[in-house]
């Protein structure tokens, strides 16, 4: 009989494993694929580590959570500041007086304000109503149509008009000569790779892979007190009231008998014509010197069941069949739910952290 049953060794399992073991619970840890890690696992391969399931940067500006991941494991430097290719012309990301110079010349910021103002004036838009109309709003019509309309198009396999306006809102716009794409604090990336940190925080914890929750439910739900539960919220309940709708990614990678391919770790392709939206070169996430080099391509596509989810598409009818099932879980005692796919949020890694230190204290004080 075990204290927790954690399905899922991805960031919400791993540290609330972590915060309950240490309170003297004993958990066990189950994952249905053959590593630990969740979407951060990292894999060494050539002396580099491969973001497996995309690119993972940590930053926040919660020096507590800062504190809590270096305690097991050390961070780079690393700061995130990815280019944008669009029919041959490159552009620095975020949004800054560096993309704004490479796209009208001009270096004052009263004068790029003057040039964005005026072609939100030009829309006639007023109040945004879908997140093509939010983003000319933000920074006017030349950006929009060379950097975000068929980037996002791709990305989300849906025309920008048919998509909710704060999907846009997140992005950064500032009027500096600044290529950090986050405003945090604290960022970097684990030296050695993120599957370090996962296994420093499930150290002397009972983990079995491969292992299907949804295979035995009954058996392992009854081998424990409380189950922790970080999968998809309508797999738990067994679909009964309607598929959650998620995008998807693919990916293409390949090693490359050359030391750089595109000098930075992450270059967006923004135009239709190129099938991809990003290249990532792993290396760079780490300042390697290896003699050869390791990119990705990166595809979205739509999900189904044979493919991972990545991206919940937080539209009228996914958000209102998701507080359906919240609405169930919430009334379940004995199951926590918690993650990205047990929520259907999208959630930043020190969100993840910060949400099952949370939980666990709950569980902690509940058993005081």
């Amino acid at each position: 009989m075990y204290d927790y049953l954690i399905v899922g060794s991805g960031l919400f399992g791993a540290v609330f494993a972590r915060e309950m073991t240490n309170a003297g619970k004993k958990c066990l840890v189950i994952d249905k694929r053959s590593h630990i890690g969740g979407n951060i696992y990292t894999e060494n391969v050539s002396g580099i580590n491969i973001h497996k399931y995309g690119p993972h940067i940590f930053h926040t500006n919660d020096l507590d959570i800062w504190n809590y991941v270096n305690k097991y494991v050390e961070f780079n430097r690393f700061t995130f500041s990815p280019i944008a290719m669009y029919k041959n012309r490159l552009f620095n990301l975020p949004f800054n007086m560096n993309t704004f110079y490479q796209m009208w010349g001009v270096s004052n910021p009263k004068e790029v304000k003057e040039i964005i103002d005026k072609q939100i004036l030009a829309s006639g838009i007023t109040t945004p109503k879908n997140l093509e109309e939010q983003a000319i709003c933000m920074v006017g019509t030349d950006i929009y149509e060379y950097l975000i309309k068929e980037y996002t198009e791709k990305q989300w396999g849906r025309s920008c008009k048919e998509l909710p306006t704060f999907i846009i809102k997140r992005l950064p716009i500032r009027f500096t000569f600044d290529n950090n794409y986050f405003n945090d604090k604290y960022q970097g990336i684990p030296i050695g790779g993120y599957t370090k940190l996962i296994e420093r925080l499930l150290e002397n914890i009972e983990v079995k892979l491969n292992v299907d929750f949804f295979e035995n439910k009954e058996i392992y739900a009854n081998g424990a007190k409380t189950i922790v539960y970080s999968g998809k919220i309508d797999e738990f309940f067994g679909y009964d009231i309607g598929n959650l709708e998620y995008r998807s990614l693919r990916f293409e990678t390949e090693e490359l008998e050359i030391n750089n391919f595109q000098g930075n770790a992450a270059v967006n392709y923004t135009s239709k014509d190129i099938p991809y939206t990003r290249i990532i070169e792993h290396k760079h996430f780490e300042f390697g010197n290896q003699p050869t080099t390791i990119i990705t391509k990166e595809y979205s596509q739509e999900w189904n069941v044979n493919n991972e989810p990545y991206y919940p598409i937080n539209d009228f009818k996914n958000e209102n069949l998701a507080n359906q099932y919240k609405k169930r879980a919430d009334a379940l005692s004995n199951v926590i739910f918690g993650g990205r796919l047990a929520e259907y949020r999208y959630y930043d890694m020190h969100q993840i952290i910060a949400q099952a230190l949370k939980r666990a204290k709950e569980q902690i004080n509940l058993n005081d």
